[in-house]
């Protein structure tokens, strides 16, 4: 197993003297009243597949309620348009690019610390459960969960369908029930576990849906009798995490500690295209455009939120690392791999916020790896190693990528304001640029460029700064690294 550890030059020399007494890279502050914290994320939900928006006819009565009495973020940002970087993203904080997790299907870097390692170095429970797509889920794989800091785990390489095939803590069982309920079921027992045991958790629940192929249960089916079979199927799904929502909240209660748990809802990229609905963004999944990226966000903390508030300002994914880290007294030292998110907490604690980055975003041009889930965790039951299980190698540093003029769409949203860059087809290292004001064109319909010629050209200056940090993290710049 990879041990990983992180330090600035200047410590070089006095941790090898110290070896093998290292010293953590976070320190624990005050433990008193400490919160458990869940991180619950669909599968392709995209900013309109919620019924508070109003423009699906989808059914979320529980996230409505999550969405009216707690926090609902208007522009919260999955890190990429597709799935795995955005859950990258989640767990470390950084842009997906910074650690190689370029398209769907790639692993996580085993350097990479993740919001698991750093909670259970202070003395959380961890535990994930679901849709896992950031490596295999094989026991002896340095990037499974139990390899990135989860102790316990119920996961599956992708999406899943009803009665799913997962891998419990690296040995593979038969579940039975809705695909949505299923991990929600077990991570309950997880924390009834952590209950009796007196101890704070993080619980990572990651639904399989509404990915396709849309496979809603006869009772989800039943609700949307005027639909036609596939509309039936992906609301269906839809309402299927809503009433597993509605059931670990109910959990929660019951065991008497919903009060001091932070339970975070989102998606991992924006609509499907053909039957997700945007609410009128433009853009799907696999597009930097809203309708790929921004995707519904609630916070419920009742024992310290007691009032609903509707947040506008940008927020993201990569936003959820740093949130939990202050959340639950954990602080990160000095001279730390760069991470693209902020806390919120100013937010949560309904203080002031203000963004101290804009929020970037790159589509590094490498195609997605196909995971077939059901037929890796049977060849994993069966102990075999097929084709389809061979794996791109968790790459430990890239080493050699330049800097200069990177490939790739990209877009800067600093506040309202939002710069595409986009490359011209069939022209080498030629981009086309577009300025939109969110606020008036939240469908990214009227180009500002020209009216806005020096607003463009510093959001150009800053994204390509940013898109050479993230290059510099990539080729491992930004971390050293000590395998014992």
């Amino acid at each position: 197993m990879l041990v990983r550890f992180m330090f600035s030059s200047k410590c070089f020399l006095l941790l090898l003297m110290t070896l093998p007494f290292l010293q953590p890279m976070f320190v624990e502050a005050a433990k008193p009243n400490r919160p458990n914290i869940i991180l619950c994320m669909a599968d392709d939900q995209g900013w309109g597949d919620v019924a508070y928006y109003g423009a699906s006819k989808v059914q979320t009565p529980v996230l409505d309620e999550m969405a009216a009495t707690g926090l609902r973020f208007d522009r919260f940002y999955a890190a990429a348009p597709v799935c795995s970087p955005t859950r990258g993203s989640v767990l470390t904080g950084r842009h997906p690019n910074r650690f190689g997790c370029f398209s769907w299907g790639f692993p996580l870097r085993p350097q990479e610390t993740t919001i698991a390692e750093a909670l259970q170095e202070a003395g959380y429970l961890t535990g994930h459960f679901g849709k896992w797509h950031l490596g295999s889920v094989r026991p002896d794989s340095p990037v499974c969960p139990g390899n990135s800091g989860f102790t316990t785990w119920l996961s599956s390489p992708n999406f899943y369908e009803n009665n799913p095939l997962m891998s419990f803590n690296g040995k593979v069982i038969q579940t039975k029930g809705e695909s949505s309920q299923v991990p929600v079921d077990y991570a309950v027992d997880f924390i009834k576990q952590a209950k009796q045991q007196n101890k704070p958790f993080l619980a990572v629940i990651w639904f399989g849906s509404p990915h396709q192929p849309h496979i809603a249960t006869q009772e989800m089916k039943a609700l949307y009798p005027n639909e036609s079979p596939q509309m039936q199927n992906f609301l269906g799904e839809l309402t299927g995490i809503d009433r597993a929502m509605g059931s670990l909240r109910k959990s929660l209660q019951q065991m008497q500690i919903a009060e001091n748990t932070v339970l975070w809802y989102t998606s991992d990229n924006g609509a499907l295209k053909n039957i997700g609905c945007t609410a009128g963004l433009s853009g799907r999944k696999g597009s930097l455009l809203e309708g790929g990226i921004r995707v519904p966000a609630i916070i419920e903390w009742p024992g310290t939120i007691n009032k609903h508030r509707i947040i506008e300002d940008v927020c993201g994914t990569v936003d959820i690392f740093p949130t939990v880290l202050e959340l639950t007294g954990v602080c990160q030292k000095e001279n730390q791999p760069v991470l693209d998110g902020q806390s919120l907490v100013p937010i949560i604690k309904g203080e002031k916020f203000k963004r101290k980055s804009p929020l970037g975003f790159w589509v590094y041009q490498k195609a997605g790896r196909g995971m077939r889930s059901q037929l890796l965790l049977q060849e994993q039951r069966d102990k075999s190693q097929a084709a389809s299980e061979v794996e791109p190698d968790p790459s430990l540093i890239a080493g050699n990528i330049s800097t200069n003029n990177p490939q790739g769409p990209a877009a800067w949203i600093d506040g309202h304001w939002k710069l595409h860059r986009s490359p011209i087809k069939k022209v080498q290292r030629k981009f086309s640029y577009r300025l939109y004001n969110l606020k008036s064109d939240p469908q990214e319909k009227k180009d500002l460029l020209s009216e806005q010629p020096k607003r463009a050209r510093r959001m150009l200056k800053e994204l390509s700064a940013w898109q050479t940090s993230v290059i510099n993290s990539l080729n491992g710049k930004d971390y050293q690294q000590l395998v014992p």
